[in-house]
């Protein structure tokens, strides 16, 4: 991997922040470099929410910045250009509408719906609530993806990072991280 572009959107609660924390820590743990920026605001009433995130292999450890492709410039903005995500993550379909436009024509769409449609789509929020928490479904959503080999890294490298949380709150979430790459092997969206 040379590069990868992330965005991760939804609604204001729903976790996109921890999520995109989750990313840039693994990435990382994996000695690549990383870009975030995220806009939440007044999201925190329900808002939309994203966040973007830019991966990339060093160059040379000692210079944390590597040339675009797409401009041969030197990456320095966080932020993804309209066009210019290799993957989006929506947390809720309303995801879409509000910040599809990141999305490369060929790039990989992993999207929250009640009644999945797509390769990408999961019912995340039903797989939550069968595990008895609701509020994980960023995370089921999270472990599709990587078992679905979109992302940089790997269902192992998110574990890692999850587990150096402690608490209920860390065995739930590597739980819904499970239900999410389950899912994706088994080809159902929940």
């Amino acid at each position: 991997m040379q590069q990868q572009q992330i965005a991760v959107s939804g609604l204001g609660g729903q976790g996109v922040l921890f999520v995109t924390q989750l990313l840039a820590e693994a990435a990382l743990r994996k000695d690549f470099s990383v870009l975030v920026s995220e806009t939440h605001g007044m999201a925190q009433r329900g808002g939309h929410v994203i966040s973007h995130l830019k991966v990339y292999a060093r160059t040379n450890p000692e210079t944390p910045l590597t040339m675009d492709p797409l401009t041969t410039s030197l990456l320095t903005s966080p932020l993804i250009r309209p066009g210019c995500a290799d993957v989006l993550l929506a947390l809720h379909e309303e995801g879409l509408a509000a910040h599809g436009y990141l999305l490369r024509p060929d790039g990989a769409l992993f999207c929250h719906r009640p009644q999945p449609k797509a390769f990408g789509d999961i019912n995340a929020v039903g797989l939550a609530k069968k595990l008895g928490n609701p509020v994980a479904a960023n995370v089921v959503l999270l472990g599709f993806a990587v078992a679905k080999g979109a992302l940089f890294c790997t269902i192992e490298d998110v574990k890692t990072v999850l587990a150096q949380s402690t608490g209920k709150r860390a065995a739930l979430s590597l739980q819904a991280l499970e239900a999410g790459a389950q899912a994706a092997f088994t080809c159902r969206g929940g």
